[in-house]
């Protein structure tokens, strides 16, 4: 019981993230550049807090590509928001990441079980039955796109973090060498100062929903199977979009009930371990 309602907890913690960032940037109190660099600035200075009370260093040389991932996440995250609702994004975040690594076990040379195929086309006809939709009630298909990077930095970022032996650490040095670089979208968006409000959004998703939501997920890891920690996921999008009706008043189409139900389902199937007879 005890696991259960931790992973709950953290369940909640990324689908929260997503509705963070959605008030956050929609209110206008805070530009989408401005919420991601406080959000990974505030997640570095959690991570690496964790990191030394546990007794370990910073010293260490971060994966390029992760910070690369990372950093493509956290910018298309905080953009996607200035239009998507909160579900819909964590929707296809979630449906993209899932994609992006079937497709780099692929290009890795893994075997892939006939399940896996079958479950990833479905994930991927849902995500474009979705996207029609959306295109057709005016939604901007940039904030799409940037969700869509959003979700392939994630998930390159989680095919290289697979296997890692410090995973909070790595999660610490990331964000830390992701922080400059996310700096500098403020060249392209501005530096408008922001007010109270979207300050608050922002740190509140950086320290407590990313940072600390991380290291739970990491100390829980190891008590799950690949299988149930995939399954687990399967709730994110789900949360956030129930979060997004009650408590941001957004609406929910069949298209969009539907669509979600074929991703997940897709996804879920793709996460049933094989076995040979």
């Amino acid at each position: 019981m005890r696991l259960f309602l931790l992973v709950s907890l953290t369940m909640m913690a990324f689908a929260a993230n997503s509705i963070l960032n959605r008030v956050g940037v929609s209110s206008g109190d805070i530009t989408a550049e401005m919420f991601a660099l406080l959000r990974v600035v505030s997640g570095a200075v959690v991570l690496a807090v964790l990191v030394i009370l546990q007794g370990g260093t910073l010293r260490a040389r971060p994966n390029l590509w992760a910070v690369l991932g990372l950093t493509a996440y956290l910018v298309g995250f905080s953009q996607a928001y200035i239009a998507l609702d909160a579900g819909l994004g964590a929707l296809i975040l979630f449906g993209g990441v899932q994609i992006t690594m079937f497709a780099g076990a692929v290009v890795m040379g893994e075997r892939v079980q006939a399940t896996r195929w079958i479950g990833m086309v479905m994930a991927l006809a849902g995500l474009f039955w979705i996207v029609g939709g959306v295109a057709t009630q005016g939604v901007a298909l940039l904030s799409v796109a940037f969700m869509a990077i959003a979700a392939v930095g994630w998930g390159v970022y989680s095919l290289i973090g697979r296997g890692l032996a410090n995973p909070l650490q790595a999660t610490a040095l990331n964000f830390l060498w992701s922080a400059p670089l996310v700096a500098v979208t403020l060249l392209a968006g501005g530096a408008e100062a922001p007010g109270g409000f979207g300050i608050a959004m922002a740190l509140l998703s950086g320290a407590v929903t990313s940072a600390l939501g991380y290291a739970l997920w990491y100390s829980l890891l190891p008590q799950l199977t690949a299988s149930l920690a995939g399954v687990a996921q399967l709730s994110v999008p789900v949360i956030a979009t129930l979060a997004g009706v009650i408590l941001l008043g957004e609406a929910l189409t069949t298209q969009i009930v539907l669509g979600s139900l074929v991703v997940i389902a897709g996804i879920a199937l793709s996460l049933v371990p094989f076995k040979r007879g």
